[in-house]
């Protein structure tokens, strides 16, 4: 590098330096807010919350719901294991085959399963109608329940009329938990990388970038303008774009300097991947009964070996 050429980068660093300590009109922003960041969890603190009706729930079911749909693999193990169950099933006078499938269905996604037993005039038994595990709570005497959904009046069962069925836990004994705790975050994690994909291509297969306004002859307007027009084409919030105004900043007025942009060699293969393993695990399916292809380079083993294996 000649000297020439060096002095003319080192005077452009002095100027923005200068600018920064001595100018104070600079302005730099971003549109996000602050990372939420995971605390301890509620077990950490209490088990199940007495408001003296009722147990609350150990996990939030509510969550517990959302997170069923969060991702294809950690849905499709529920749903298959399921089926399975409901291929087995022969139905009896008193329970049908849409409340068996419901049944177990709850099981699967809560740990918990209840039955209402519904009888006629005399006493006698009449059916036995599925009752929505996100919405039962058991009472506070351990006896009694309740259905209990927002917005709607909370309703105590009969005593003796519902049958509970639950996955044991080993911090409180009123509610079941499901199996697949464990792999919750993996599940999560899938989700979040499949979204990370989809607004990264809304957003114009970029990820943000920096305009780097130097010139000292911009007005307060303009820039007031400048920031409007970003923050309303910022791409769903998912990617940053960082307007910073130095005035006497340098040799060129604007610059946009675009972030790395996202390549083949990005995790998002691995991480789903990494994530699919966990799900499946927690779940104990084999990845051939869900519909899954194999690597190029690898295979899943005979499908009927795997569905006697997970059946028995």
């Amino acid at each position: 590098m000649s000297r020439k050429n060096k002095k003319v980068r080192m005077s452009s660093r002095i100027d923005l330096a200068d600018a920064l300590r001595k100018e104070s009109s600079l302005s730099a922003f971003t549109f996000d807010g602050p990372y939420r960041l995971t605390g301890h969890d509620l077990l950490d603190n209490m088990y199940c919350a007495d408001n003296g009706r009722w147990y609350e729930t150990p996990v939030d079911w509510y969550g517990l719901a959302r997170a069923a749909r969060q991702t294809s693999w950690h849905q499709s193990a529920l749903y298959f294991k399921r089926n399975v169950l409901l291929g087995c099933y022969i139905p009896h006078p008193l329970l049908s085959r849409q409340d068996f499938s419901a049944l177990a269905l709850d099981w699967f996604v809560f740990g918990n399963a209840f039955l209402e037993l519904r009888s006629n005039m005399l006493g006698e038994p009449l059916k036995l109608r599925h009752a929505l595990a996100k919405y039962m709570r058991r009472g506070s005497d351990l006896e009694s329940w309740w259905y209990v959904q927002d917005g709607k009046d909370a309703f105590q069962f009969r005593p003796g009329k519902v049958c509970h069925l639950m996955n044991p836990d080993i911090n409180q004994e009123i509610y079941g938990m499901p199996e697949y705790l464990g792999a919750l975050l993996s599940a999560s994690l899938s989700h979040s990388a499949d979204m990370f994909r989809k607004l990264y291509y809304d957003n114009g297969s970029h990820a943000g970038c920096i305009i780097y306004i130097g010139a000292a002859q911009v007005n307060r307007e303009s820039m007031d303008s400048l920031k409007e027009t970003l923050q309303g084409a910022r791409g769903g919030g998912a990617f940053k774009n960082v307007l910073i105004h130095a005035p006497n900043g340098g040799k060129e007025g604007v610059q946009i300097l675009p972030f790395q942009q996202i390549t083949a060699k990005d995790e998002f293969m691995n991480v789903k991947a990494a994530s699919r393993d966990d799900v499946l695990a927690a779940h104990r399916v084999p990845p051939q009964l869900m519909g899954a292809m194999p690597g190029e380079k690898s295979a899943f083993g005979d499908v009927e070996k795997a569905a006697r294996v997970l059946r028995n």
